[in-house]
C-alpha cells in the first residue's frame, strides 16, 4: 500500500498541479457529558497526538520522507498547519445498541488566508481496514495522511471517524455497509467534534462537505441521505458531497458477486457483510454454518475486524481462504474481467455452495432485504452538488455502482448537481491527471517490489486501494472547490 501510494503520488507532481491549480497532550478539553447520550463526548476527549502549527512545520516533516514527498506532490504545498486530535464518542452499533467509538480532528492553523477565520468542515468516512486497531486519528495511517495533505493543509477542518467496532469502541462487531448505523456514526462523531471545536481552535463555518473512499464512498452517501431526511434535515445543512469508489449499487453489487463476477477481497468482505447485518437484521442465516463451509464457520463472526492479524496473515494463517464460490456459473459480459471473475471461483472456498444456490433462487430470502436497504441508487434524491470518482477498472468496487447512481440521481430529477470523475477518462478528469494516473499504473506494473506476479496483476492488486486514491482525492478537492467558489 506505501509503495503504491508513493508511486501514485510521484506521478501526480507537476502535471497534476498544473491541472488543478491550486504529541499526546490532553487538551483542556470541552465540558465532559457524563450521560451515554448519541454524540456527547467521551471524558478526556479530544487529545492532541501530533501538532504541526505552521506551514513550513507540517512541509518539514512531509519532506522528510518518500511518501511524505510524494503526498506534497499530489496535495500541493500546505497553506497550514495541521493539528490532529483524537476524540471518543457515544454513538449506537446496527440493532441500535449503545456504543462508544473514536475519531480524529484535524484542525488547520497558520497566517495564510486559506487557514484564518471560519473553515469549511469536511466529513470524512475511510475505506475499509481489517484490524481492529484502526485508528483514524493518527497522522501514520497512510489514508489520514493523504486526507490531512490534500483537505486540512490547504484549510478544511476535518472529522473523521475511525467507526463502532474499531480502535477503542467496546462494540463487538463492525456495522459493515449498514447505511442507517454508518450515518449514524458519522453524525454522532461530528455531533462530537462541533462541541470539541471551541477548545481545539477550530473556527468551523457553515459549510459542510462531505467524502469517504471505498466503503467510505458508501458511508459518505448514506450520511447526505440521512442528514437530508426529516430526523436530521434541521440540524445538519450539507453542501457537497465528494463520494469515491463506493458500492452504491448494493442490490446489483450482490447479485454479481453471488452470480460469479467475484471481486478481488471477496473473501475479507463477505463476512464483514454478512456478519454485519445478521447482528443488524438477524436473519441472513441461522447459524454461520448454514452459509459458510464448515472450515471458516466456527469463530466467523468475530474474526473481523481483527486485533492480531494483518489482511495478509487472514490467509495465511488459514482464517480464510482464497476463493469465494467452490464452483458454478460466471459472469463473462466484461472481457475485461473475466480472469478476475475466475479467481474468485475455486477450492478452498468460504461460502457454501447451498447458500449460494439458495441466494440465487430465492428473491424472498433476507439477504436481498437487506441489500435494498442499504442500496443507495433507491429511494432518495440528493437536493445539493455531487461528485462521485472512481476509475473504470477497479476490480474491487465495480465502477458500474457510480454510473448506476448517477443514471438513478438524473432519472429523478437531480442530474445537474451531478459531476462524475474516471480517472482513466480525460474527459471527465482532464488529460493531465488522466495521463499522471496512467503514469502511476505504468510505474507499478514495473515495480519488482509490487505484489504480484505480473505487470498486469501488480496493477489490478494495487488499482483500488493504492492507485486510485489520491486521484480521486484530487478530483473531489477540485470539486468542493467549485462549489465554495461559486458561492453554493
Amino acid at each position: 500500500m506505501k509503495t503504491t501510494y508513493s508511486l501514485a503520488m510521484a506521478a501526480l507532481s507537476a502535471a497534476v498541479l498544473t491541472a488543478c491549480g491550486s504529541g499526546g497532550d490532553v487538551s483542556s478539553g470541552p465540558t465532559i457529558d457524563l450521560s451515554t447520550a448519541r454524540g456527547t463526548i467521551v471524558a478526556n476527549s479530544p487529545a492532541v497526538l501530533a501538532a504541526f502549527p505552521t506551514a513550513a512545520d507540517y512541509t518539514a516533516v512531509l519532506s522528510a520522507s518518500a511518501s511524505g514527498r510524494g503526498l506534497l506532490g499530489a496535495a500541493g504545498a500546505p497553506k497550514c498547519g495541521v493539528t490532529f486530535h483524537y476524540m471518543q464518542y457515544n454513538t449506537v452499533g446496527g440493532a441500535n445498541e449503545p456504543t462508544n467509538a473514536s475519531a480524529g480532528i484535524m484542525v488547520p492553523s497558520g497566517t495564510d488566508a486559506a487557514c484564518t477565520g471560519p473553515r469549511p468542515v469536511l466529513l470524512y468516512a475511510h475505506g475499509t481496514t481489517v484490524e481492529k486497531n484502526y485508528n483514524f486519528a493518527s497522522p501514520a495511517n497512510s489514508e489520514t495522511a493523504l486526507i490531512a495533505a490534500m483537505y486540512a493543509a490547504q484549510g478544511f477542518i476535518v472529522v473523521g471517524s475511525s467507526y463502532a467496532g474499531y480502535e477503542s469502541s467496546t462494540l463487538p462487531y463492525h456495522p459493515y455497509l449498514n447505511g442507517e448505523q454508518q450515518s449514524n456514526d458519522m453524525i454522532d462523531a461530528l455531533r462530537a467534534a462541533r462541541k470539541a471545536f471551541p477548545t481545539i481552535g477550530a473556527n468551523a463555518s457553515n459549510k459542510l462537505f462531505i467524502s469517504g473512499y471505498s466503503q467510505g464512498g458508501h458511508v459518505a452517501m448514506a450520511t447526505m441521505k440521512a442528514m437530508q431526511s426529516p430526523t436530521y434535515s434541521g440540524e445538519f445543512s450539507v453542501t457537497a458531497l465528494g463520494a469515491m469508489a463506493g458500492p452504491y449499487s448494493m442490490v446489483k453489487t450482490v447479485q454479481t458477486i453471488f452470480a460469479g463476477g467475484v471481486n478481488a477481497g471477496a473473501t475479507v468482505f463477505a463476512p464483514l457483510i454478512f456478519t454485519s447485518w445478521q447482528k443488524s437484521y438477524g436473519n441472513m442465516y441461522t447459524s454461520p454454518s448454514e452459509a459458510y463451509e464448515a472450515a471458516y464457520a466456527t469463530g466467523i463472526e468475530s474474526l473481523l475486524p481483527t486485533a492480531t492479524l494483518t489482511f495478509n496473515g487472514l490467509f495465511t494463517s488459514g482464517k480464510l481462504p482464497p476463493y469465494l464460490f467452490a464452483s458454478g456459473p460466471l459472469v463473462t459480459a466484461d472481457p475485461g474481467l473475466n480472469a478476475l471473475f475466475a479467481a474468485g471461483v475455486g477450492t478452498p472456498n468460504l461460502i457454501n455452495q447451498s447458500y449460494r444456490q439458495t441466494i440465487l433462487t430465492t428473491p424472498t430470502h433476507p439477504l436481498w432485504a437487506a441489500a435494498a436497504k442499504n442500496d443507495l441508487t433507491l429511494g432518495w434524491t440528493p437536493t445539493r452538488p455531487v461528485s462521485m470518482c472512481t476509475g473504470a477498472a477497479d476490480p474491487t468496487v465495480y465502477a458500474t455502482n457510480m454510473a448506476d447512481a448517477a443514471t438513478a440521481f438524473s432519472t429523478r430529477g437531480a442530474g445537474a448537481l451531478v459531476r462524475v470523475f474516471d480517472v482513466e477518462n480525460a474527459a471527465t478528469v482532464g488529460p493531465a491527471l488522466a495521463g499522471a494516473f496512467a503514469a502511476a499504473k505504468a510505474a507499478t506494473a514495473a515495480d519488482p517490489a509490487a505484489p504480484g506476479a505480473s505487470p498486469a496483476e501488480k496493477v489490478v492488486q494495487a488499482y483500488h486501494g493504492g492507485l486510485v486514491p489520491p486521484f480521486c482525492n484530487i478530483a473531489t478537492r477540485g470539486f468542493f472547490q467549485s462549489v465554495l467558489a461559486a458561492g453554493q
